[in-house]
Order: structure tokens, then sequence, then C-alpha cells
């Protein structure tokens, strides 16, 4: 039987539940103590009973927004009906949906601040590095036995960068067009097994 968290517990599960999306919202820059705390509820001052830095929390919350990103993806391909389509397919699907456009603080953390991840203190680069690599063990569990070695580090590229790119156009037609079309790319390019028509 599971113990229940204590008081302590809720309370550092509240801040970096907020933490998680807000980083993915508004970018490591964005991501002010006060502002977290404000927006969990709570006042500034309890910060440092849960955190020994900002950068303690930032770890934190790049690990719950990518936990979060993979349960979220694991939702939409349940939604869309794609479980009888190849594992890559779901991946490329839900990964790539129109609905994720502007749903940036839902979203996989590589995406939303892939560009930011160099510039961080070393322990933060460290846990961006280990996301990275968590996107492309996803995608090479996704690809079957066969597929060559490079593919899951090159479709794991487009993934992210394509979502980067159609959100700096935006959440209109240029978008989800520029979504289209790299999901049929790499769906013509990597998917052998599934037959299902790209939406």
């Amino acid at each position: 039987m599971d113990t229940p968290l204590t008081r302590k517990e809720l309370t550092h599960e509240r801040i970096v539940e907020t933490a998680a999306r807000a980083i993915r919202r508004t970018g490591f820059q964005g991501l002010g103590v006060a502002d977290i705390m404000k927006e969990a509820g709570l006042t500034h001052g309890g910060f440092y009973a849960h955190f020994a830095s900002r950068d303690a929390l930032l770890c934190e919350a790049l690990e719950r927004a990518s936990q979060d990103a993979a349960a979220g993806l694991a939702r939409r391909i349940a939604s869309q009906h794609l479980v009888d389509a190849s594992p890559l397919r779901q991946l490329v699907e839900a990964y790539l949906a129109d609905g994720n456009l502007a749903a940036t603080e839902h979203g996989c953390p590589v995406a939303a601040l892939a560009s930011e991840m160099p510039r961080q203190a070393p322990e933060v680069r460290e846990v961006a590095a280990q996301r990275v690599r968590g996107l492309i063990a996803a995608v090479a569990r996704a690809l079957p036995a066969e597929a060559d070695a490079d593919s899951a580090t090159v479709i794991a590229a487009q993934l992210a960068g394509a979502l980067q790119l159609a959100r700096a156009l935006g959440d209109k037609a240029e978008g989800r067009a520029l979504l289209a079309a790299t999901r049929r790319a790499l769906l013509q390019q990597h998917d052998t097994v599934s037959s299902l028509p790209s939406h």
C-alpha cells in the first residue's frame, strides 16, 4: 500500500508541476521563483524549504515536463484512434498533431526549450541532454528492429525541429501545413508497416 504524501511533499509536487508547465510556456529565462510560487498559490519565502536553488527547480521541472509530455502523447494516441497503427506512425502523428501548436506548456520540453538548453548551468544542461536522449530512445523503441542505427536520431531531430518551426509560423494554416508535410515525409520514408492515411 502506498504511503500518503506528507504536506511538504504535496507542496513540493505542486511547485514542480507548476514549474513544469511554466518552463515550457515561458522558457528558462521566463521562469522566476516568485512567479512560480505565486502561480502555485504559495509564498515566495517558502521556496528554499523545497529547493537548494532555482537551477535545482529547473532540473526537476524538466524531468516532470518530460514525464507529463510522454503521458500526453499516450493520451493523444488513444484519442486519435491510432492504436492499430505502427508504433512509429503513432509517435509521428501524435507528436506532430495540430493540437500541439498551441499547447506549448503541455508538450515536449525538447521542442519547447532546445534553443535555450545550451546556455543553462551545467546541472540543468545535463538534465536537458537526458531529455534529448529520452526523445531519441522513444523514437528508437518505435522503429522496427531492422531500422538503420542513425534513424532514431534523425527522426527525433525532425520531430522537435518541425514542431519548433511550425510554432514559429503559428497555429494557423501555415504552421499546420508544415506539420502535415513533415508527417507525410517521415512516414513515407520510415513507416513501412502501416497503411493508415496521414491526416
